[in-house]
């Protein structure tokens, strides 16, 4: 059984464990996207703050890295994003 974040209540708890129970299924599929989607605008965004000169294919890469380890993503894309400079 999973703990609720202790930063909710458990009547908040409760409306929204409501709302995902009258959620379609398509609705469902739909808010998982939104906040894969999400999920990977805050890594393409850290991507870039580490590296700012990177172009979309480097951050391309670097997300196929952290989403699928850099060996599978070398061996789906051919390559990985390298570092400029030391």
């Amino acid at each position: 059984m999973a703990l609720a974040p202790s930063d909710t209540s458990p009547d908040a708890e409760r409306v929204l464990t409501d709302l995902y129970r009258r959620m379609t299924p398509a609705e469902k599929l739909r808010r998982v996207a939104e906040l894969n989607e999400a999920a990977a605008a805050f890594a393409r965004a850290g991507l870039r703050m580490r590296d700012p000169l990177a172009d979309e294919r480097e951050i391309f890469l670097g997300l196929a890295s952290l989403r699928l380890g850099s060996p599978m993503a070398a061996l789906v894309y051919g390559a990985t994003p390298g570092r400029r400079g030391g």
